[in-house]
């Protein structure tokens, strides 16, 4: 079995944050989201790994190199345009031809991961498996109708409620869905759509099988979302101090500090990661904060949110619920009050 893993979508509800990065290299839990969904893939024994780009391709590829740090062997595949998960499927048709294949949208979260999903397949043997989550609001989501187990209906963002079993960005497919594929035109947001195809291997009597996710899955498509699935990560990771903590600062919770990290007369609140390279002083930080590498925090207190590398925080009594790009400096004036911001790379804010 091989994988294919999208990494070309452009994340336009993400503004300002991809206007200068990658949505599938944002930082969650102290990693990008797109190591997560290799991770995954290598714990279900999966080797062979195509990965799609898109106008990002050059950022995504410094990032993931050959594959050897998951002991994975990578092929780039470079999409025209960002024209919808199937014609990503169609471009990738030389790699994934030949074999079943676990599809995998990069800028999704699964806790459990995909390794039980899987085993299922390998042992049934369906044309196709979907991965469901019941969901409050699937307007904006693939959303599939059943009768008992069988698949019966599949649509795309819809308009009226049909369903609300959401479609989780996980696919197990065999040769068929490229013949699927190959039947399909641009639909009204000018896309070609992986829920068109399905229903095709459903009308031409192939075996769709259905599977519920067990756990936590989020698609990580806007800013609360990457909180979220922060939170949530978060929660997995196991303490680890290998930085410089002095004996005025206070750590209480799982608490991940990196190497030639030094924090002084501080508070640090799990769960918490606090990258390599940082500076800490004079601050709170924590619960549910993921701080990345070469930071700078000073008499401050943040909680519920993600900086991301390079970032200065200095005099801000209260940030919470926030989204820091890299290189953001954010600094307070008087000290009231609290904040809540999503910054794009290389800002500057002062907050009074």
């Amino acid at each position: 079995m091989r994988a294919l893993v999208l990494a070309g979508g452009e994340g336009s509800r993400l503004r300002p944050l991809t206007h200068t990065q990658a949505k599938q290299l944002i930082p969650i839990a102290g990693q990008p989201i797109l190591f997560h969904a290799l991770d995954a893939v290598a714990e279900a024994g999966i080797t062979e790994v195509g990965i799609v780009l898109g106008q990002t391709g050059a950022e995504v590829r410094a990032a993931v190199g050959d594959g050897s740090r998951w002991n994975l062997h990578v092929t780039y595949i470079e999409q025209e345009a960002p024209l919808g998960i199937a014609h990503a499927v169609m471009t990738s048709a030389d790699f994934v031809r030949g074999e079943p294949f676990l599809l995998y949208l990069g800028d999704n979260v699964l806790l459990e991961g995909v390794q039980r999903f899987v085993r299922t397949f390998e042992a049934s043997r369906p044309d196709a498996a979907i991965l469901l989550a019941h969901v409050p609001d699937p307007s904006q989501l693939g959303v599939v109708v059943l009768e008992g187990e069988r698949v019966v209906r599949l649509v795309e963002k819809p308009q009226e409620f049909v369903s609300e079993l959401a479609l989780v960005g996980v696919y197990l497919f065999d040769d068929s869905i490229l013949d699927a594929c190959a039947t399909l035109t641009p639909s009204g947001r000018g896309e070609y759509e992986i829920t068109e195809a399905i229903q095709w291997l459903v009308d031409t009597g192939k075996t769709v099988r259905a599977e519920m996710v067990e756990g936590y899955w989020k698609d990580t498509g806007r800013p609360d979302d990457l909180l979220e699935a922060n939170r949530m990560l978060l929660q997995t990771r196991a303490p680890s101090i290998d930085g410089t903590i002095d004996a005025a600062t206070h750590v209480e919770g799982t608490v991940v500090v990196g190497a030639g990290t030094t924090v002084k007369a501080s508070r640090l609140i799990g769960p918490l990661v606090v990258g390599p390279g940082c500076e800490i002083s004079g601050s709170t930080i924590g619960p549910d904060v993921s701080i990345e590498q070469g930071c700078t925090v000073v008499d401050s207190a943040i909680r519920d949110s993600i900086v991301m590398e390079g970032c200065s925080v200095r005099g801000v009594s209260a940030l919470s619920g926030s989204v820091l790009g890299r290189n953001v400096d954010v600094s307070h004036v008087d000290g009231r009050g609290g904040h809540r911001l999503v910054v794009g790379d290389q800002s500057r804010v002062e907050v009074d």
